[in-house]
């Protein structure tokens, strides 16, 4: 489901003990901290001209609630961007902390894959239409948990497929093997799993130039969130919003 300005590039910001950081394929053990001040990052990427922003709380993914709400409030009230907000997310309660925070939309993936009847009852709930995205972090298709140290056995284009007309935000969909890498996104998975439903998709990992924003073009999908690229200069936020929205 294709935005009508385009496709939304969505800068992201991983947080692991109040610092910007990302991993390589969702490896703790491999983690580059960057030095930079996340409300500076969001502020930055507010003047480059984007209108939406991606948090993580890798340390909530870690031990299963979310651990840096201060933080992720701190910089939702520095800038006037959407912003949705994921990592540790395993409760209702979870999810009112962070849309009390400020948070326009919720991303919850271990917990919805794992409490299916629960994610499936929320997401129904008047209260919550439009405001919960479902992650889908997939590693040969199949999709995984618990910060990705754990394997559903369910593949994403069945979760995709099932979760049509539902009234989710979106499904974000990443490919464990390319994220942090740089490499190029993973545009046949994304493709396959854009078909399967007609929940709008978020694209994520593996984009580290404006080339890999224009691969992603032909597929019908909402947006796609960039981070490393970003952070280590390969990619020009302002240009790729403009690319985007061709």
């Amino acid at each position: 489901m294709r935005y009508n300005g385009g496709m939304v590039i969505v800068p992201s910001i991983d947080l692991r003990n109040g610092r910007v950081v990302r991993l390589f394929k969702g490896d703790y053990a491999q983690q580059t901290t960057y030095d930079v001040d996340p409300v500076e990052v969001a502020r930055g990427y507010e003047l480059a001209g984007a209108r939406w922003l991606h948090m993580v709380d890798l340390d909530g993914a870690k031990v299963g609630r979310p651990a840096q709400v201060q933080i992720v409030r701190g910089v939702i009230e520095s800038v006037s961007m959407a912003v949705q907000v994921g990592g540790g997310v395993r409760s209702t309660a979870d999810i009112d902390a962070l849309l009390d925070a400020g948070a326009t939309r919720v991303v919850v993936g271990t917990a919805a894959i794992e409490q299916w009847a629960w994610f499936s009852e929320l997401a129904r709930d008047p209260h919550y239409a439009g405001k919960l995205v479902l992650a889908l972090d997939a590693k040969d298709g199949v999709v995984a948990t618990r910060g990705w140290t754990a394997s559903s056995g369910r593949r994403a284009t069945d979760l995709a497929a099932e979760v049509r007309g539902w009234p989710l935000a979106g499904i974000l969909y990443t490919d464990v093997a390319v994220d942090g890498t740089l490499a190029g996104p993973s545009i046949e998975r994304t493709r396959e799993l854009a078909r399967a439903t007609d929940v709008p998709i978020i694209a994520s990992g593996g984009v580290g130039s404006v080339e890999h924003i224009r691969q992603l073009l032909p597929i019908d999908v909402w947006g796609v969130i960039v981070g490393r690229s970003l952070y280590e200069g390969k990619l020009d936020l302002a240009e790729a919003i403009r690319v985007a929205a061709g």
